[in-house]
C-alpha cells in the first residue's frame, strides 16, 4: 500500500482569521447649578463607554507557523509490505519463485512517512474545540479502505487530536483553554505535535490507496 494521502489528510493548515480590534464610543452630557438665592446644588454628568473585542481564531496542522498564514497540504504516507509464515519470509518479487510459506496469512509492517506534524491553536474566542472531517475517501481503483484505519495521538493533553471518522464528519475535541504566553484562561495559545499511524490487521486488496481528511477548529 501506498500513501495514504492528505495528510492524506488535507490537512486544513489555516483556519481563521480576524484581527482582534477595539472600538469605544463615549456619550457625555451636560449639568450646571444654580447661583444667587437657589439652594446650592452638585451637578452630576454620565458618561456612557461601548468597547468591542473582535475574535480571532488562528489554526494550522502543519507548516504555516504564526504569525505567517499560509504553508501546503501536507502528505503522510504508509507502505504495508507483507511477511509470510512459517518463519516469517518477504516473499520474493518474479515469477516461478520457490518461497517456504506454510499457507496462513501474511502479517504487515507499517512504514510510515510524514506521519508526525506539528500543530497550533491560537484564539480569544472562549472554548476551542476541533474535529476531523473525510473529504475523500481512501480510494485505489475500484476499492476503497475507511477512513479510520488512520489513527491519530497527540504528544499534550491540552490540544488533543479528534478521532478519525469512516467518513464523513467526526466527533470535536476541546482545546484547554489557556497556555504559555496568555494572560487568563479565555485566551489559548497552544502546541503540540500529532502523530498518525495505521493501525489495522484486515488484509486488503492490493493497490495505492490515496485520500484526504481535513481538520477544522471551531469557537462559538
Amino acid at each position: 500500500m501506498n500513501p495514504l494521502r492528505g495528510p492524506r489528510t488535507r490537512m486544513r493548515p489555516l483556519l481563521a482569521l480576524a484581527l482582534a480590534a477595539v472600538s469605544a464610543a463615549a456619550q457625555a452630557g451636560s449639568a450646571t447649578s444654580g447661583t444667587g438665592n437657589l439652594p446650592r446644588t452638585t451637578p452630576a454628568v454620565a458618561l456612557n463607554f461601548s468597547i468591542q473585542i473582535d475574535k480571532y481564531l488562528f489554526f494550522r496542522v502543519g507548516d504555516g507557523a504564526w504569525p505567517t498564514p499560509g504553508g501546503t497540504t501536507s502528505q503522510v504516507g504508509f507502505s504495508l509490505s507483507p511477511s509470510i509464515p512459517a518463519v516469517p519470509t518477504t516473499p520474493a518479487n518474479g515469477n516461478n519463485t520457490p518461497v517456504n510459506w506454510n499457507g496462513t496469512a501474511p502479517t504487515f509492517a507499517v512504514a510510515a512517512s510524514g506521519n508526525v506534524l506539528p500543530v497550533e491553536v491560537r484564539s480569544n474566542g472562549g472554548q476551542v474545540s476541533v474535529f476531523a472531517t473525510v473529504t475523500t475517501a481512501l480510494t485505489s481503483g475500484a476499492n476503497t479502505i475507511p477512513m479510520n484505519v488512520v489513527s491519530v495521538t497527540s504528544s499534550d493533553s491540552a490540544l488533543p487530536a479528534p478521532a478519525i471518522p469512516a467518513s464523513g464528519t467526526g466527533t470535536s475535541v476541546n482545546v484547554t483553554g489557556g497556555g504559555t504566553g496568555t494572560v487568563n484562561s479565555l485566551v489559548t495559545i497552544r502546541t503540540a505535535n500529532w502523530t498518525f499511524a495505521y493501525n489495522s490487521a484486515v488484509s486488503r486488496t492490493a493497490g495505492n490507496y490515496s485520500g484526504q481528511l481535513s481538520f477544522t477548529a471551531a469557537v462559538p
